[in-house]
């Protein structure tokens, strides 16, 4: 996917404000018109299942993600509202949607599950929010490639289930695997479980194909290849309407949850740079800092026994003493895994196959859900996304010396480009916008490459240049501009010849 760095400025240091183009939002004339339209709809055959939904509780929350992760996207998000909000469950609903706000020239943001951390699915510009998640049906799975299509809607861990009749399972999911869509993970997501073996999502091989529905007066319903379908990946649904998906699976493995306490620092990094360069068979490898893992909860059963209880017990996952090291493993590897990491100074603690195991899964613990469990205990913590520099240490130890206890780490083992690299998404006391920024800056400085999650636009969040390709997609796709408009930069940004 080409960059055309001319095309736009360096990445915003965090957002400020919201963009100076959007549109207006909606007059009740217009509103009234679409209402009309779409309820005339809702009452045919064709809107069986249809629902509108009104201003009111229900409303506001489907106009939300979990933008409070940021502090800084806290105050410009938390008043912006759709003002009608539309849940479709059958791809004919959702072309009668997008043709009807395209002829009334009302804004339309898509949705999925919205657990994303950006401001993904909030509607900056008002008007009508389309909720795809009754669109969970799973359309076919190649026999012989494991080949999956689905259609947007469907839950990750749902597929997971259906995958496994076929031997095979997600090869990427995020964290929040049990709740998140497989459209809103290609639109707002990246990686995650998965990533240290299979990198990220928008390296080739993974996405294979999309269904796409245009945002015209006349929707047209697209079938896009792997190539065509790369500039809507991580687009936030600003310039497409996905409505299925096409992905790559790998063959399932019966994954093994340990949990391996280190005394050392030194130790412990030491461990989370070897362990991906071994031939152990290995789907997920988080580190956490002692004084992150003493306030998340421990995977599996903890609970004390009842009285009496005649049921088997799982294994007490004790309280970290030390830096804990989170693993999901293959079978094959536990013997020389366990050998090794107890010749690196590592301590296991805990260790439950994850299929039928009770309680907390251990993904549930790494990628943004740690920041999630964290906030829960003392909602000041936010947190940083970044790919670290190697030799990584140095750059740790500079940051840490600079802000102490008001930044505790987080590491997660991922691949590349092809290369094993470490990804942090440090835990960081929020002291103001002025500290972050200089904290930014010294990560800049000593080497890392930031993922902002303190800005609105795609382009801010990601590489900090504008996409000419994604901007191509928009213009052909979403030519008035009314797909979540405010979330691509590029199109705000683009030559004045080629506006409307």
């Amino acid at each position: 996917m080409p960059l055309d760095p001319a095309l736009g400025a360096p990445a915003q240091p965090v957002a400020t404000q919201l963009p100076g183009d959007l549109p207006a939002a909606p007059t009740d004339a217009q509103l009234k018109a679409l209402v009309t339209e779409l309820s005339e709809l809702a009452e045919s055959t064709a809107g069986e299942g249809l629902s509108l939904v009104l201003p009111g509780p229900e409303l506001e929350r489907l106009s939300r993600d979990f933008f409070t992760y940021s502090p800084v996207l806290t105050p410009l998000l938390r008043d912006k509202l759709a003002q009608l909000v539309v849940k479709a469950s059958s791809l004919e609903q959702v072309r009668r949607v997008a043709g009807a706000c395209a002829r009334h020239g009302v804004p339309l943001t898509v949705r999925g599950s919205g657990t994303g951390n950006y401001g993904q699915c909030v509607p900056l510009a008002g008007g009508m929010v389309l909720d795809l998640s009754g669109l969970d049906r799973v359309r076919q799975v190649d026999p012989v490639s494991g080949v999956l299509t689905a259609e947007a809607g469907c839950l990750l861990a749902d597929l997971d289930q259906q995958l496994a009749p076929h031997g095979r399972e997600l090869r990427l999911t995020p964290s929040t695997r049990r709740s998140a869509s497989l459209g809103g993970f290609i639109a707002g997501g990246s990686g995650g479980i998965g990533s240290v073996r299979w990198g990220f999502l928008r390296d080739p091989g993974h996405l294979l194909g999309l269904e796409v529905v245009t945002m015209e007066p006349e929707p047209r319903l697209l079938q896009l290849d792997a190539r065509a379908s790369a500039p809507l990946n991580h687009a936030y649904g600003s310039n497409g309407i996905l409505t299925a998906v096409t992905v790559a699976t790998a063959a399932a493995v019966p994954w093994h949850q340990l949990v391996v306490d280190f005394s050392s620092w030194t130790a412990a990094l030491a461990a989370i740079r070897t362990l991906p360069t071994t031939a152990l068979l290995l789907n997920s490898l988080c580190l956490l800092e002692e004084a992150v893992a003493r306030r998340l909860p421990c995977p599996g059963g903890h609970g004390q026994p009842q009285q009496g209880g005649s049921d088997p017990v799982p294994a007490v996952c004790p309280q970290a003493e030390g830096h804990r090291l989170l693993l999901l493993a293959a079978p094959d590897a536990l013997p020389p895994l366990e050998t090794l990491l107890d010749s690196m100074g590592g301590r296991l603690v805990w260790s439950a196959p994850e299929q039928g195991s009770r309680g907390l899964p251990l993904r549930e613990l790494c990628w943004n859900h740690t920041t999630l469990h964290m906030r829960a205990h003392d909602p000041s913590w936010t947190y940083l996304q970044m790919l670290l520099p190697q030799p990584e240490a140095p750059a740790l130890e500079a940051l840490k010396q600079r802000w102490g206890d008001d930044l505790l780490w987080h590491l997660e083992a991922v691949r590349q480009q092809g290369s094993q690299r470490l990804a942090a998404l440090p835990l960081v006391r929020w002291r103001g916008t002025e500290a972050l920024l200089e904290l930014m800056e010294q990560a800049r400085q000593l080497g890392a490459f930031l993922f902002n999650p303190h800005v609105l636009t795609v382009e801010d969040g990601g590489l900090g240049v504008i996409d000419a390709d994604q901007v191509a997609a928009k213009r052909a796709y979403d030519p008035a501009g009314l797909l979540n408009p405010g979330k691509l930069r590029g199109w705000s940004e683009r030559p004045t010849r080629s506006r409307g």
